[in-house]
C-alpha cells in the first residue's frame, strides 16, 4: 500500500497540527475579509467588527480544514498521497482527535459570529449556520459535495462573494457595488488556490474516487481552468479599477502567478505540482494586499 508522502518531517507534535491546518490555503480566509472591510471607506471602519470577522474567516477555513483531514482520513482515500501531510490518514492524530480540533474551530467561528451578530445583524446567523454546515459536509457525510465536482463552486460562493461582501455589510449595514467586484478576483484566486490542490491530487484522487472537478475534466482541461481562473481575477480587478482606478496596481500581483500558470500548462503531474499551491497562496496575498492598499488609499 502506498502511503502520504509528506513534503518535509515533522519534527513535533505541535509542528504536525500546525501542518494539519494547511496554512498555505489560509489566505482564502484572510483576504476576503481585509478586501471586504476596505471596500467601506476607511475613516468609517469597525475594528472590532472586522477583527470578529477575520477571526470567524480562519475558524471555519481550519475547521474545514481539519474536518477534511478527519473525513478522507476515515474513507481510506488519503492513502495515496503527494501533497502535505495529513493527520488521520498518516496516522499522526487519533481521528477522535481531528474531529474535536474540527469542532473546537467551528465552535470558535459560532461564538466569534455571534458577537458579529449582535454588533451589526442578526440577520447573518443563517449563512453563518450554512457555511458550518458546508465546511463539513465537503467531504463529509453520505455525499461530500468536494467528490461530486462542486467544490470549486462553493470556495467562489463561500470565500468570494459571502466572505468580501459580508466583510462589508457588517460594517455599515450595506454592501457596496465595489464590494461585490471585488469579491470577483478574491473568489477566482480562492478557486484557483483549489485547482492546484486538486490538480496535484488527480492520480490519488481517482484511485481513491474522488471525483474532483479536476478528475472529471482530466489534467488537460484542469489546467487551462486553472489558467482561466487567473485571468478572470485579473479582468475582476480590472472591473474594480473603473470604481476606484487604483485597484489596477493589484494586476501586478498577479505576476506571482507566472511559475503556476506555467506548470497548470505543461503536463506535469502529481509531485511535479507541488510548487503550485504555495505560488497560488503567494498569487492571492500579493493581490489582496495591493487590492487592500488600492482601497484604503484611493
Amino acid at each position: 500500500m502506498t502511503s502520504v508522502a509528506p513534503e518535509a518531517p515533522i519534527p513535533s507534535t505541535i509542528a504536525r497540527w500546525v501542518e494539519g491546518a494547511r496554512p498555505r490555503t489560509l489566505p482564502a480566509a484572510v483576504v476576503p475579509v481585509v478586501v471586504g472591510t476596505l471596500a467601506i471607506r476607511p475613516q468609517s471602519i469597525s475594528t472590532v467588527r472586522a477583527l470578529l470577522a477575520g477571526i470567524v474567516a480562519l475558524a471555519l477555513q481550519i475547521g474545514t480544514n481539519y474536518a477534511n483531514d478527519y473525513s478522507d482520513g476515515i474513507l481510506g482515500t488519503d492513502e495515496v498521497r503527494v501533497g502535505p501531510i495529513r493527520l488521520v490518514g498518516q496516522k499522526l492524530a487519533s481521528p477522535a482527535a481531528v474531529r474535536a480540533a474540527a469542532f473546537l474551530c467551528f465552535g470558535i467561528a459560532a461564538v466569534c459570529g455571534l458577537a458579529l451578530c449582535a454588533f451589526s445583524t442578526w440577520w447573518l446567523l443563517l449563512p453563518g449556520a450554512i457555511a458550518v454546515v458546508a465546511g463539513w459536509f465537503y467531504t463529509g457525510g453520505p455525499a461530500p459535495y468536494g467528490y461530486l465536482g462542486l467544490g470549486e463552486v462553493f470556495v467562489f460562493l463561500f470565500f468570494g462573494l459571502m466572505a468580501t461582501v459580508g466583510s462589508a455589510y457588517v460594517q455599515h449595514r450595506s454592501a457596496p457595488a465595489l464590494a461585490w467586484l471585488a469579491a470577483i478576483p478574491v473568489g477566482l484566486l480562492a478557486t484557483a488556490l483549489l485547482e492546484a490542490n486538486n490538480l496535484r491530487d488527480i492520480d490519488g484522487d481517482v484511485i481513491a474516487h474522488k471525483r474532483t472537478l479536476a478528475v472529471r475534466l482530466g489534467r488537460r482541461r484542469a489546467g487551462w481552468l486553472y489558467v482561466g481562473s487567473t485571468l478572470g481575477a485579473a479582468l475582476g480587478v480590472v472591473a474594480c479599477a473603473f470604481l476606484r482606478p487604483l485597484c489596477a496596481i493589484a494586476l501586478l500581483g498577479l505576476l506571482v502567478a507566472a511559475t503556476p500558470l506555467r506548470l497548470a500548462r505543461s503536463d506535469a503531474t502529481g509531485r511535479a505540482l507541488l510548487p503550485m499551491l504555495k505560488a497560488t497562496g503567494r498569487t492571492q496575498l500579493a493581490v489582496g494586499a495591493l487590492l487592500a492598499l488600492a482601497l484604503a488609499f484611493g
